[in-house]
């Protein structure tokens, strides 16, 4: 497998080789100890998780309150979405910027999205399926929500879009990026990689 940072710092597309028959393919997804090779993140899944989503639903942005974080491997099993990550980390000097990835069923591409990032994407096919491999168990009112149409973070949706998005009510009402960080709502970058350092050393 490929597994390339993007444009923002701690998120990492990985690209699996596929092994093609007249049966159809096979590919690993993720491996931990290759991303840990790469990139010198600790990455162990304690959750799994799936969404189903019609076409021109858009999830996001999410992230969780660090403590606990949450790091996650994403990737699409069914369909089509345009997957988009944004660094939301107070002092980051990526801060603001995102990378966005076609991720489908059929090439396996998967992105990895470390704590302190925030996540979401857009269906371009109807019942696209998106799993998640999660770092942490789902803690109630940790996760924050950022609105994904903030004019400030520009995202890129209209690529993924032929109309008005499917948006969930609380993501409608979601705060700005500068409204969350005002409420406190955003790790701050140093606490991030003191965070991906102290898993490193608790690996040893």
């Amino acid at each position: 497998m490929n597994i390339e940072e993007t444009a923002v710092p701690d998120a990492y597309r990985i690209t699996p080789r596929l092994l093609s028959d007249a049966r159809g393919t096979f590919h690993e997804a993720f491996r931990h100890d290759e991303l840990e090779r790469v990139c010198g993140h600790v990455f162990t899944p304690l959750q799994c998780n799936y969404s189903t989503s019609r076409r021109g639903t858009l999830r996001g942005m999410h992230s969780v309150l660090l403590p606990p974080g949450q790091a996650k491997f994403v990737s699409c099993v069914r369909g089509a979405v345009l997957d988009v990550v944004t660094d939301v980390r107070r002092g980051s000097p990526a801060f603001g910027v995102s990378t966005s990835t076609v991720l489908d069923a059929r090439s396996g591409t998967g992105m990895y999205v470390a704590e302190g990032l925030a996540h979401g994407f857009v269906a371009l096919t109807d019942d696209a399926c998106v799993s998640y491999l999660c770092s942490t168990l789902h803690v109630p009112g940790t996760q924050v929500d950022i609105w994904p149409l903030d004019p400030e973070l520009a995202l890129p949706w209209h690529r993924g879009l032929t109309g008005e998005p499917l948006l969930s009510e609380k993501d409608a009402a979601a705060p700005s990026l500068a409204r969350a960080a005002e409420l406190g709502l955003l790790a701050t970058y140093d606490e991030c990689r003191a965070l991906y350092a102290r898993q490193r050393r608790d690996r040893r």
